[in-house]
């Protein structure tokens, strides 16, 4: 497991290289959604390829599922780019070439005699960075399936978005005063839709001629 964090705490906001050498920072790549990081082995290793070839499907639905994806590898910035073009991933990787993720995190793969391996965990992580989740893949099998992963993002969902049911008691009413402007909105389109009065026709005179 990851050395002194737990769920509930913050993950750190590491500021990593991309294979480009281009800077990111996690919580910049979050933004505002849940986020699934892989701490990987390392380049070398073929259940690493072979898991990210797994993970192909599920950044397919991170556009519907609001998510972000992104790889941490104990990698220099060549090693990273063939992991990425060799599994066809197009999320973000980033090198952790100093080894200061794999440091800090206590993650050493200390079993591995020829290359700088990490244990590789997944982090689902919630808004903030907060840590919802962890796996450790040692194992394959301690890897998550993109079938867990979807389970985990319902359940984080369901946890940190109050309108994860629109139709449970007071969530329609909490989301109108949250978007005090879109309701102005719809009051202003409503009240040009509405049919217009027309202007009652005054009664003719008992005994007035037409002018003609």
């Amino acid at each position: 497991m990851l050395k002194n964090l737990t769920v509930g705490d913050t993950f750190p906001d590491y500021e990593l290289p991309d294979e480009k050498g281009v800077m990111h920072r996690l919580s910049e790549l979050q933004g505002a959604n849940p986020l699934v990081l892989q701490l990987g082995r390392g380049e070398h290793c073929p259940r690493e390829r072979q898991h990210h070839r797994e993970l192909l499907k599920f950044h397919e639905w991170c556009g519907v599922l609001e998510s972000e994806l992104v790889t941490i590898l104990p990698n220099d910035l060549h090693d990273v780019l063939k992991l990425k073009m060799t599994t066809g991933a197009h999320w973000t990787f980033l090198a952790d070439r100093d080894l200061k993720v794999r440091s800090e995190l206590g993650i050493e793969e200390y079993v591995d005699d020829h290359h700088t391996a990490s244990v590789p965990h997944t982090v689902v992580l919630a808004p903030g960075l907060k840590i919802f989740k962890v796996y450790v893949g040692f194992w394959f099998y301690g890897r998550p399936s993109v079938y867990d992963l979807w389970t985990d993002l319902r359940e984080l969902r369901r946890e940190y978005d109050y309108n994860f049911d629109p139709l449970a008691p007071g969530v329609r009413e909490e989301w109108e005063r949250r978007h005090p402007e879109r309701m102005a909105a719809r009051a202003k389109n409503a009240k040009a839709a509405a049919p217009k009065r027309r202007a009652a026709k005054r009664p003719v005179a008992a005994g007035r001629r037409s002018s003609r």
